[in-house]
């Protein structure tokens, strides 16, 4: 349930509504916009009555929400959330960012990807210290000297870094490292304990979509994550397990409109993980971009032949310097205010 708070309404006024409110058993979410203020109920709403609410002289009106996600939920928030990411860099609310790098950290590389990257455009460096693999026999990443090889370059280079999370018990490694941006991969995307765990933090979470998941049940994933404080979130798109062989996964380039409908927070686009060959990223990227994404996130390697991990689809950095010309084409064509004649 919603109360939207006539804009007359003085702080005294909303914060003695919001105590009434608490006091009868109920979480509340204010969320204060340009134009209105919204005061978010949570909890078994069916003990509030609704009438009550609107009986009160600072209630403008008040509006059931159906959907299990609350917190997550654009009726509850209808303002874009902007997720800062640290080193000045903002995704949402019409700020687009580029995350960019190597699948697996693998050493020395490192830093000339990161340069390399940044030189086109990037604003972000992703990598994998601890990669979540089918196979148990195969590179599962360096682990905590990974981390430390990305924080060196994201100093040196002024960006935020963005790496994989995959165990409840490796969160505080992360905190303790200074990693900007806690990646929630698909294999853990319904990982309910680790989405507590990093939502107890304030550190913004990418939280990727299950290769099964339905977009409701990735908003519920999002929600575990917000339940536990931390409202700096965003979603990433990463392509759907379907019957379709030909690519990787199914790019559901449709999700990213869908979700900026009905969640406030930043929709990010993976092309990389959701089409899994060189040749089709850069189509996605396109794709993702022509349907409004906050941001992408794109694999990068000097040499993708000998990637440690998913080298099939990695982009060399020329292919990425092309695309990221590519997408600024793309962002002007899409995001520019149209002239009405």
């Amino acid at each position: 349930m919603i109360a939207v708070v006539r804009d007359t309404a003085t702080a005294e006024q909303l914060d003695h509504l919001v105590s009434w409110i608490e006091d009868r058993g109920f979480r509340t979410n204010v969320s204060q916009g340009d134009n209105e203020t919204i005061i978010g109920i949570i909890g078994d709403t069916t003990r509030i009555d609704p009438f009550i609410l609107e009986s009160m002289d600072i209630v403008e009106r008040v509006q059931r929400v159906s959907e299990p996600y609350k917190l997550a939920n654009r009726k509850f928030h209808p303002e874009d959330t902007v997720v800062d990411c640290g080193h000045g860099v903002l995704v949402g609310g019409g700020n687009f960012q580029v995350i960019a790098g190597p699948c697996s950290v693998e050493g020395d590389n490192l830093i000339e990807i990161a340069r390399a990257v940044k030189a086109a455009g990037a604003t972000m460096l992703r990598g994998g210290a601890f990669k979540p693999r089918t196979s148990p026999y195969t590179s599962q990443g360096m682990g905590a000297r990974g981390l430390d090889l990305l924080m060196e370059a994201g100093a040196e280079l002024d960006m935020p870094v963005v790496s994989e999370v995959m165990d409840p018990r490796d969160v505080q490694l992360f905190l303790d490292k200074g990693v900007d941006v806690l990646q929630i991969g698909a294999r853990n995307a319904q990982n309910f304990t680790l989405l507590r765990e990093v939502g107890k933090t304030n550190v913004p979470v990418l939280l990727k979509r299950g290769m099964s998941e339905t977009i409701d049940e990735l908003l519920m994933g999002a929600e575990y994550v917000m339940s536990e404080g931390n409202a700096n979130v965003m979603l990433c798109e990463r392509g759907i397990r379907t019957f379709e062989t030909r690519t990787r996964n199914t790019f559901d380039v449709n999700a990213i409109p869908v979700l900026h409908h009905l969640t406030h927070l930043p929709v990010v686009g993976d092309p990389s993980h959701a089409t899994g060959y060189t040749r089709y990223v850069r189509p996605g990227a396109y794709a993702a971009v022509a349907a409004g994404a906050d941001a992408l996130e794109i694999e990068v390697h000097d040499c993708p032949s000998r990637a440690w991990s998913d080298g099939s689809q990695a982009l060399t950095p020329a292919q990425f310097a092309d695309a990221m010309r590519r997408i600024a084409l793309i962002r002007e064509a899409v995001v520019a205010p149209v002239e009405e004649a």
